[in-house]
């Protein structure tokens, strides 16, 4: 018999310890400490895994010289959803490991669904898609809603970690899906599934399969309140990209977002619209985002923003409103609070401006997360356009990254959102002064401005 130990680990964050305590030492999470038995002989835990599997493991690794090692394109497999190829930098890499999370019912599994049976009529790929929460005939029902019935896909409803490692080394499926990786327990340890240490266990072992033979793996991960992924942080760290489902479940627009891709660009965006057919491709989601009236108002204003490697266009929204409280209300969705307070400060201490007496709500339309510096100008015109009801008219367009000096700082690609800008029928651009074109831009004037007070200018002055 192996010996057996137990510790304790934080489900929060990870840690490890030899004894419970009602207080994690490392996060400082509250009764998030589970208990985990786990058998230090791993040998015996190797041999486990071979006789539930009949598959032996990963062979012995041998060193190389950098010189010897050939840097050979990787395969990739087209999902036929241009949207999700963009985010996975191209399609899914041969031997890769892909975690997407989001909220329930905002549309993974669908998704994925429609993902895998797209390969497999268009691509021949021979996918296998395994549910650990859902039965056959709930999966058959969605492919029927989705008129995917008759696609060549191949389904499995297991919880058995060694179980699904060994009908994927039987029938050798080039990708295979897991839905959802908080299903999936390990005989290797007596926790309930959905534990931190089955969590753990379970993936190490999935992906230890996936790279040894080069089978594509995709993990559905749920998220916690806070909207990151369940379970320990070490899961993100062994798989190759890390996929982010966002969007409100009572809107038709969702979000597909990458904080992690070791085959492609971070923070790449893909934009769906869940139809009754299943989620429909947004190929230009400035459109959506750009669906205002027919007159300007005051506080509205329209910035470029750049989520990998695509421009998109959006509007921000502030009111300004005399406040009743002595601390006035500075409320942001979509934007960091604290950025908002310091634009703010950046307005009163080199523009001249201020709010101090003033509630000041921002809210940029759509659902759209500002991640970029690029909209500081685009958010100070709209407050300005707010507290003095002085509108901005519907084409111009503003982005540029505001100083703590109150200089115009420049952005990343400004040429290309001035052109993508000219393109959706805007006439004006005020941008910084080092993204100014070179040559004039055909439909678009742009204006030049090195600091703050020369924004504010050309804003007061138009006509």
């Amino acid at each position: 018999m192996a010996k057996v130990k137990r510790s304790y680990r934080c489900k929060e964050c990870g840690a490890q310890t030899p004894q419970w305590a009602g207080r994690c030492s490392d996060c400082g999470a509250w009764n998030s400490l589970e208990e985990e038995i786990v058998s230090s002989n791993s040998a015996t835990n190797q041999a486990t895994i071979s006789r539930h599997t009949g598959y032996a493991g990963e062979q012995k690794s041998e060193v190389q010289a950098l010189s010897q090692v050939t840097s050979e394109q990787a395969i990739r497999w087209t999902t036929g959803l241009e949207e999700l190829d963009r985010v996975l930098g191209g399609g899914l890499v041969t031997g890769s490991v892909v975690l997407i999370g989001g909220d329930p019912g905002i549309g993974k599994s669908t998704l994925l669904l429609q993902a895998m049976a797209s390969m497999a009529k268009r691509s021949g790929v021979n996918p296998l898609y395994i549910s650990g929460e859902e039965s056959l005939q709930q999966i058959r029902l969605r492919a029927e809603r989705l008129q995917l019935e008759q696609a060549p896909l191949d389904l499995l409803a297991e919880t058995h970690a060694e179980q699904m490692i060994a009908t994927a080394h039987a029938r050798k499926p080039q990708v295979m899906v897991i839905d959802s990786i908080q299903t999936v327990f390990t005989e290797l340890l007596q926790s309930a599934p959905g534990t931190v240490a089955q969590v753990r266990e379970s993936a190490a072992q999935l992906v230890r399969f996936a790279k040894s033979s080069g089978t594509t793996l995709i993990l559905v991960g749920h998220v916690t309140k806070q909207g990151a992924l369940a379970g320990p942080r070490v899961l993100e760290h062994m798989v190759d990209t890390v996929l982010y489902f966002e969007g409100d479940t009572s809107t038709r627009f969702r979000i597909l977002r990458a904080v992690k891709n070791r085959f492609g660009a971070v923070n790449e965006l893909g934009v769906f619209a869940m139809t009754e057919l299943g989620l429909k491709e947004v190929s230009n989601p400035s459109a959506i985002f750009l669906s205002r009236g027919e007159t300007s108002l005051a506080g509205s204003v329209v910035t470029v923003i750049r989520e990998g490697s695509r421009p998109m266009l959006v509007e921000v929204q502030a009111l300004v409103d005399d406040s009743p409280l002595g601390n006035p209300r500075r409320v942001s969705v979509g934007l960091e609070q604290n950025r908002l307070a310091m634009l703010l400060a950046i307005l009163h201490r080199h523009g001249g401006i201020t709010c101090t007496d003033q509630d000041v709500f921002i809210n940029v339309v759509g659902g759209v997360k500002l991640s970029e510096t690029g909209a500081d100008l685009a958010v100070l015109a709209a407050v300005l356009s707010s507290l003095r009801n002085k509108t901005v008219p519907r084409d111009w367009i503003l982005f540029g990254e505001v100083g703590l000096t109150g200089e115009i700082r420049p952005v990343q690609a400004g040429e290309e959102r001035i052109h993508d800008a000219a393109k959706h029928g805007f006439s004006h651009a005020i941008v910084p002064a080092a993204n100014a074109p070179r040559k004039s831009i055909k439909g678009i004037n742009v204006i030049a401005v090195k600091h703050l007070s020369d924004a504010i200018d050309a804003l007061m002055n138009q006509t």
